[in-house]
């Protein structure tokens, strides 16, 4: 089974942070939210992530490809996570609807318009790298929702998002925040019953652990 790795060798570094935290809050561009509650975003605007989580969700619009779809029949799909330090953007697609919800309590977010960035030409430019980043995370994200078959899918959406947003527990790397099976689901295409019987193959694998938090933790294979 193939393991998906990006390296993380271009993350923001932040040496502006502080200052453009102090901006943010002097213009009135920052705001804290409560889990789960939704974060007004749109299109245009730059959004960086100054404390807790971000999880973007999103879900079909009607008439795609020429065929109407009825609200029954779009389910909202788990596109990812914004944790602290890590920027966002939302583009105009009308095909999909995005969300942004707060992962955890106290979550806070900056929004800032792209001509902002002028008054810090290196800030600027580590964003960019990073959105040229998250880019190659997208085309490997797709190759993961290509696989055929759902084991593989599973695999390859666990393991990109623990090794991306992961803490070491116990010599083990944790995704820090509970999935339900729902969401991981509807994240790769499948059913909640197929995710249910394939998370139990690959902890039978010793290849995952689930904590009783519902914690999901890659297990180190070479022990």
């Amino acid at each position: 089974m193939e393991i998906y790795h990006l390296r993380k060798n271009t993350l923001i570094s932040f040496l502006k942070w502080p200052e453009i935290i102090t901006w943010g809050q002097n213009h009135y561009r920052d705001r804290t939210f409560n889990q789960n509650e939704r974060i007004p975003i749109r299109a245009g605007l730059l959004y960086l992530v100054q404390s807790g989580a971000v999880s973007l969700m999103g879900n079909a619009r009607a008439n795609i490809l020429s065929q109407k779809i009825s609200p029954e029949e779009t389910k909202e799909t788990f596109l990812g996570l914004m944790g602290t330090g890590y920027p966002f953007e939302v583009t105009e697609n009308t095909h999909f609807k995005l969300r942004a919800l707060a992962r955890v309590d106290s979550t806070s977010v900056i929004w800032l318009y792209w001509h902002d960035l002028d008054n810090w030409p290196n800030f600027r430019l580590e964003v960019s790298d990073f959105f040229r980043y998250q880019h190659q995370r997208q085309l490997l994200w797709l190759t993961v929702l290509g696989q055929r078959q759902a084991i593989d899918r599973l695999w390859g959406f666990l393991t990109l998002l623990i090794e991306e947003y992961g803490k070491t527990v116990d010599k083990r790397v944790c995704f820090p925040y509970p999935l339900t099976h729902s969401q991981i689901s509807n994240a790769i295409g499948s059913t909640r019953v197929t995710v249910t019987r394939l998370m139990g193959k690959l902890r039978q694998q010793g290849l995952i652990s689930v904590d009783a938090d519902s914690t999901i933790c890659l297990l180190d294979r070479n022990k």
